[in-house]
């Protein structure tokens, strides 16, 4: 982030801070909520809780997380820091909200590669004719040699009805998914075919989830690691996670 853009973001803050009264006691939630329903009337959830800037609320707006002064009178958006613990803490709570989404997942619906006793299980959207997606497929043996599982989602980046959307519905309605998968991210045109498929709801799941490019990785926790790595380079990453989570408080 370069000065300019954080001393507008500081001055945001301060702004929403200073309008939101700090001494003004107990904070309207429903009266906060109400007037974020009036920029997102659509809204199936509204969430609202702390941060640790007084007088600075976390709106989480279905999967969507902003802040909000607490009197609602102003909005931002953006990533908040604990410069302290260099902590990114808007990820923190967007991987909770990604957790939760995988969690009511249908996980019948993925192409999974997978070795016997793995130690790692990513969930991964991936396109069929996306070229980092296609390198990462190369190489699954080595990912699962790394003890790591591959739980393939649909998300055609060109949307639903689009070339790569037919491909992936004819890969999954093939009678061996896993080999059509890999013709197919080798370049080969799949027969068509059409059958009920999860296809729709996967994308849309990875739209939730916040995916904008393809693979983006998804670990148990929720958290997000967009872009192809290699095999190697990828467990030490998901080994230094796991140390992350075993040593948070």
């Amino acid at each position: 982030m370069s000065m300019k853009q954080t001393r507008w973001a500081t001055g945001l803050i301060l702004a929403a801070c200073s309008a939101a009264g700090l001494a003004a006691g107990e904070i309207d939630h429903q009266a906060v909520e109400a007037k974020l329903r009036t920029i997102a009337p659509g809204a199936e959830s509204i969430a609202l809780s702390d941060t640790p800037i007084e007088g600075l609320l976390q709106a989480q707006i279905n999967s969507d997380i902003v802040y909000v002064s607490s009197d609602g009178a102003y909005m931002l958006q953006g990533t908040m820091y604990d410069i302290e613990t260099r902590t990114n803490l808007t990820d923190q709570a967007k991987s909770v909200v990604r957790k939760g989404l995988l969690k009511d997942m249908d996980t019948s619906g993925q192409i999974v590669f997978s070795p016997e006793n793995p130690k790692y299980e990513l969930t991964v959207f991936t396109d069929i004719d996306c070229g980092y997606c296609r390198k990462l497929h190369e190489q699954i043996e080595a990912y699962m040699a790394e003890g790591i599982a591959i739980r393939y989602m649909a998300f055609p980046r060109a949307g639903v009805g689009s070339h790569s959307y037919e491909k992936y519905v004819s890969v999954w309605c093939a009678d061996d998914q896993r080999t059509a998968l890999t013709l197919a991210k080798g370049g080969s045109e799949p027969e068509p075919l059409q059958c009920d498929n999860p296809i729709d709801a996967q994308y849309q799941l990875g739209r939730d989830i916040g995916v904008t490019g393809t693979p983006a990785l998804v670990t148990a926790d929720g958290t997000l690691i967009p872009g192809y790595m290699p095999p190697e380079t990828l467990r030490e990453r998901l080994e230094a996670l796991e140390t992350q989570v075993a040593q948070a408080p």
